[in-house]
């Protein structure tokens, strides 16, 4: 059954008009769809073109027709992913207006609403590992906006102050390798919501980088 798109509680501290803070779920293929939920069920090693097809209702020569082989159906997963998770990135900051503080917090709440509300697609990222090189640099290459992104308010906020930052580059990878670990542990039938996730983690965050936590 289909999640609804997460929202805000009501109650929250936090503005309630910013598109970026509601997560729809992602629109994917029938054939993606099938895919990605037989590689949350068996992980991707243990997933096999036949499992895929069949969750599909598709034959095996059907699946090859859309995808070359399983990891290229992997790599569309991620990918699809790791774009989706960058764009509501980008409008996050953008909403943030000229504070790095509040683009930074922004940023990691984010980023963590994404692990939180679509932990399916967001937890292959650890697959990582079974990529081909070719496949592995091509995701890299997509990471890197994101890292960029989170660099460069990190930047400007040691730059005005905002933050004690010694290594920018380092603080940048810590921050996004812990809210990328969210999508490892959290469960939707847990004892907090997304958004509390995703709240909770941005405080760590500011803090972690010696800035005042704000909205």
């Amino acid at each position: 059954m289909a999640r609804k798109p997460s929202a805000p509680p009501q109650d929250a501290a936090l503005p309630q008009d910013e598109g970026w803070r509601t997560v729809e779920p992602l629109t994917l293929t029938p054939l993606l769809t099938a895919a990605l939920a037989t590689f949350h069920e068996f992980g991707y090693h243990g997933a096999s073109v036949r499992d895929i097809a069949k969750r599909a209702g598709v034959t095996v020569p059907t699946l090859y027709y859309h995808h070359e082989n399983k990891q290229g159906i992997l790599v569309a997963l991620m990918m699809t992913g790791i774009e989706a998770v960058t764009v509501r990135a980008r409008e996050a900051v953008d909403a943030a207006g000229p504070s790095p503080t509040r683009q930074f917090g922004n940023l990691v709440e984010a980023v963590v609403l994404h692990m939180t509300s679509r932990t399916d697609i967001a937890f292959l990222d650890s697959e990582l590992r079974y990529l081909e090189d070719t496949e592995r640099k091509a995701y890299a290459a997509k990471r890197k906006h994101l890292e960029n992104l989170l660099a460069d308010v990190l930047t400007a906020g040691v730059e005005q102050g905002d933050f004690t930052v010694t290594d920018i580059a380092g603080t940048g990878r810590a921050m996004l390798g812990m809210c990328q670990s969210v999508a490892l542990w959290f469960r939707p039938d847990g004892p907090q919501t997304p958004h509390e996730v995703s709240v909770f983690y941005r405080e760590i965050a500011l803090n972690a980088v010696g800035a005042v936590a704000t909205v």
